[in-house]
């Protein structure tokens, strides 16, 4: 692969001795920058740890520190007989009234949806108390995969209110959810939110392109309008590797 693609070596990197930083942690921080930028590709290899070191007039084991802090935060992975190599950058979205796509398509990272399900289904107990609606009352369902870039990067499984928007033909294909209530004159006020992790079950993990029993996020939110109707009930399973919540946290 050329240096230009994914070598730690084709970069301009520079350590202060008169820092009170750590060395290690100061290579870290600009290979990281690297990677969140572009200029690490995703798949790549990092290129040679004893050239490195020379150029930069470290000592071996303190490239290797900072490499596997680097491997600890799931940025870079070692494998046997290949090297060390650059794993994709994780999606790292704010906690906000926001729907992914809109969110991927912010940061450039080119979304696209399959559409696994899309049909009425009656209300279980728990969809019926979370919409506002009876047990066994018919709802719109509809589960998508949602990638970004072209790798898999989550399950979302939403209840609807009956007729609450258009679904028909192809069009949650091409947009959000959110975008398309909002289109319809919906304007969406508020949510309730729960984060959580599981393990990915055998027909998770082959949609998601994950091994069996891998790490997953989950999150389930009930989203309400300016009037108070709940207008969406949403059960998501976002890749542990590929994905993290930003939260932003203020003193009372």
């Amino acid at each position: 692969m050329p240096k230009s693609a994914a070598d730690a070596t084709a970069l301009d990197l520079r350590v202060d001795r008169s820092s009170p930083v750590p060395l290690y942690y100061q290579l870290a921080q600009q290979l990281e920058a690297a990677i969140a930028d572009g200029r690490l590709a995703a798949g790549g290899l990092l290129g040679n740890e004893i050239e490195l070191a020379a150029r930069l007039g470290l000592s071996r084991p303190t490239v290797r520190q900072a490499i596997q802090s680097l491997v600890d935060k799931g940025l870079l992975v070692r494998r046997r007989g290949v090297g060390t190599q650059v794993l994709h950058t994780k999606v790292r979205r704010p906690l906000e009234l926001s729907s992914l796509y809109e969110d991927l398509e912010t940061a450039g990272r080119n979304p696209s949806t399959l559409v696994l399900a899309n049909a009425p289904r009656p209300a279980t107990a728990a969809v019926a108390e979370a919409l506002g609606v009876r047990e066994g009352e018919e709802v719109q369902y509809i589960e998508r995969l949602r990638s970004a870039d072209g790798e898999p990067l989550a399950l979302l499984r939403n209840h609807l209110p009956a007729g609450l928007i258009d679904l028909s033909g192809d069009r949650a294909a091409g947009t959000g959810l959110y975008r398309m209530m909002r289109g319809a004159g919906i304007t969406l006020h508020s949510a309730r939110q729960t984060v959580g992790a599981r393990l990915a079950t055998a027909e998770e993990a082959v949609a998601l392109g994950e091994s069996e029993g891998a790490a997953l996020l989950t999150m389930e939110r009930l989203t309400f309008d300016g009037t108070g109707r709940a207008v969406e009930f949403g059960s998501h399973l976002y890749r542990a590797s590929r994905y993290t919540f930003d939260f932003q946290l203020l003193v009372r």
